[in-house]
């Protein structure tokens, strides 16, 4: 079982195991927020599982330049939807393709399907007469930093979106 660990100000750090968040919580460094499943049993007490700890101290985050682009983050940011038509989409393609320049960035990468994809093939969307569906642009918030938060717990949802 996974827990969620939120600083002192109420964002998202990090996700532990309920073992860690137990330690946490029995060392004074954190409270618990939210409980969810079979109780811990030890020798002289019975303790609720943590779903959500909250620190007691503010942990200061060191600042980082962003997620790395890669093939299964655009798909998550574009929502595994093409950006051409909307449909469900399998893989990424460059806006501005790379043999005419194109980066490998955020801003150039799209989700996209592969009929679309197999369409644009080396144009451009003005070429194309396409238009884009969204506007592609470097993800933001905790949970492209912390790579648990994909799939959250449902516990998790009022917290998180406190974050957002």
């Amino acid at each position: 079982m996974r827990t969620l660990v939120l600083n002192a100000g109420y964002e998202p750090l990090a996700v532990v195991t309920f073992r860690r968040a137990i330690v946490l919580v029995l060392g004074g460094k954190a409270s618990v927020i939210a409980e969810a499943g079979e109780p811990v049993v030890g020798p002289c007490e019975i303790l609720g599982r943590p779903s959500v700890i909250l620190l007691n101290r503010y942990v200061k985050v060191p600042y980082r330049d962003g997620a790395a682009v890669t093939r299964r983050g655009v798909l998550r940011r574009d929502n595994h939807l093409c950006a051409y038509c909307g449909k469900p989409a399998s893989t990424v393609d460059h806006v501005q393709p790379r043999s005419r320049g194109g980066a490998y960035t955020w801003e150039n990468l799209v989700a996209c399907c592969l009929r679309c994809n197999n369409a644009k093939d080396d144009h451009t969307i003005r070429e194309m007469g396409w238009e884009l569906r969204v506007v592609p642009k470097p993800p933001r918030g905790a949970q492209w930093r912390i790579k648990e938060l994909e799939r959250p717990a449902p516990q998790w949802t009022e917290f998180l979106s406190h974050a957002a």
